[in-house]
């Protein structure tokens, strides 16, 4: 019985990984509610700026076109 000793730990581990995993997943769902897609990883300030000058671009080109 003596040799059980690191069972203590299984619990306490176990709770702090669940609520790991429940507050990612949180943060997934909320994201993806109000955006409608989800989060990019590594996609900072510049990575949304250069997406939204592509956009521009691309409305300009296309109108440009017609």
């Amino acid at each position: 019985m003596a040799k059980l000793f690191w069972l203590e730990a299984v619990l306490p581990l176990g709770i702090i990984a669940g609520m790991l995993c429940v507050m990612g997943n949180a943060q997934y769902y909320i994201h993806k509610a109000a955006h409608g897609r989800p989060k990019h990883v590594g996609n900072d300030v510049w990575d949304v700026a250069m997406e939204r000058r592509d956009k521009k671009l691309m409305e300009e080109y296309s109108s440009a076109g017609n």
